[in-house]
């Protein structure tokens, strides 16, 4: 598992580092993993760990606990774990064990999960406020509030008087990114880039768009990754719904296949889109339209760059798409007007992008003191432009209705700029014309 390595145990150990540096040591951090989830009667979800977790340990069981208590003479990081169970491990899958914890995940203590009753409430004793992530876990939740609650009411003036929300400390930790999470997340691209090939190559043949569906997630699970979220496969009017999930319905020549999909690898996420003519040859109007998402996309990446706004990318591409639509006739009046007036949002609704990294919608803040937080060097997001005529949208040209664009691509903020990690994915009208007449 790349996330038990000693590369990452060293990299989990200074996130942990830094977070006590951050609380202080009249502080303690408590986290719980993420629950598993029943998916019907005695069948569960496949299991993910909860992200900040994941962040701070590598470690994908569930029914653990992290314990960070600064300062503490035996020790600052406390885990508590599952137990070896040769019965259930029969049933489930090997567990790592309080044993095998402290060395496995670089921990300095490992309990048994069985005895978190005992031991925590007495870590929690002389720590004046407790940082936990409120509201996420309700069952846990309740056994932090009843362990301070009993400790008040024995006259105990050592419990925490505060509790703090955890998440906006490691937010701004997880907004930039090493070199080793980089490396994942490029290899969760490149494994997205396979399974869009593999779905353009397909579509010709294609009868319906779960079949397209189906050759982008067996890419995926055939390099170990699993889908980073609910993969988009609209074909026809469906590629003008945001966030289609039913991928249930015809393929038809002549109608361009909108493809939003990401892999994760080792709890990391691509996200990717493109939109292609399912019978491998744009229209006129198909053509028109691609290119100008292309040309705001353009007009995006020219944005990114350390020191700019984070905003600047939407406005970019905002105004190429304002001005290609009035070019175009979908839209009317002088462009400064049309821009002002966000005129665009009938066809182009969202932002054009967001972080990326172990969420798919990566944590981090977008705006500080009100104003558009500026790009910095280690930054992972997305730059998404689209463009989306309703079918029924009965002012605009019969030509123009039913059609829906997306391209989406992965970008990293370097010292000098950025790089585009799904560069090599093709993205414009020939390059994809030329993948799907070679497949």
């Amino acid at each position: 598992m790349a996330l038990l390595t000693a590369e990452w145990r060293r990299l989990h150990a200074a996130r942990r580092k830094r977070l006590m540096e951050m609380v202080g040591t009249e502080a303690i951090v408590v986290l719980a993993a993420a629950p598993e989830r029943v998916r019907s009667r005695d069948t569960l979800y496949p299991y993910r760990q909860d992200s900040n977790f994941l962040y701070l340990t590598g470690f994908l069981e569930p029914d653990a606990v992290l314990a960070l208590v600064p300062g503490r003479r035996h020790g600052e990081v406390i885990l508590f774990c599952r137990e070896r169970d040769r019965e259930r491990e029969g049933w489930d899958g090997p567990r790592l064990g309080p044993e095998r914890a402290g060395a496995a995940l670089g921990v300095d203590d490992a309990y048994p999960i069985s005895d978190i009753d005992d031991i925590l409430p007495g870590l929690m004793e002389g720590r004046a406020r407790a940082y936990y992530p409120l509201g996420l876990d309700a069952g846990f939740d309740l056994k932090l509030i009843g362990w301070v609650n009993r400790m008040r009411g024995r006259g105990d003036g050592r419990a925490p008087q505060e509790f703090l929300q955890l998440g906006h400390l490691l937010d701004e930790m997880r907004l930039f990114k090493t070199e080793p999470e980089l490396r994942l997340l490029q290899r969760a691209v490149d494994i997205t880039i396979d399974a869009h090939r593999a779905a353009m190559g397909a579509a010709p043949g294609a009868t319906h768009e779960y079949v397209l569906q189906a050759e982008l997630e067996r890419e995926f699970r055939r390099n170990d990754a699993q889908p980073a979220y609910a993969s988009i496969v609209g074909a026809g009017a469906n590629a003008c719904i945001l966030h289609y999930g039913a991928n249930a319905s015809r393929v038809r020549a002549g109608e361009l296949v909108l493809i939003d999909a990401g892999a994760e690898y080792r709890g990391y996420a691509a996200d990717i889109t493109r939109t292609f003519p399912a019978n491998g040859r744009f229209t006129r109007e198909q053509r028109a339209l691609h290119d100008l998402v292309c040309a705001a996309q353009d007009a995006a990446l020219a944005q990114a760059r350390p020191g700019v706004a984070f905003t600047a990318m939407h406005e970019a591409a905002v105004r190429t798409l304002s001005e290609g639509l009035l070019r175009l006739g979908l839209l009317k009046g002088r462009l400064e007007d049309v821009v002002a007036d966000e005129t665009c949002k009938r066809f182009y609704p969202h932002k054009t992008g967001h972080w990326l990294g172990l969420d798919v919608h990566d944590v981090g803040e977008y705006r500080i003191d009100g104003a558009s937080r500026l790009l910095e060097p280690g930054m992972v997001f997305t730059v998404e432009p689209g463009l989306y005529v309703p079918a029924d949208a009965v002012d605009v040209a019969a030509k123009w209705r039913g059609i829906g664009i997306r391209i989406e691509d992965d970008v990293v903020v370097t010292r000098g700029g950025h790089r585009v990690l799904s560069a090599a994915l093709e993205r414009s009208a020939e390059e994809v014309e030329t993948l799907m007449a070679r497949a």
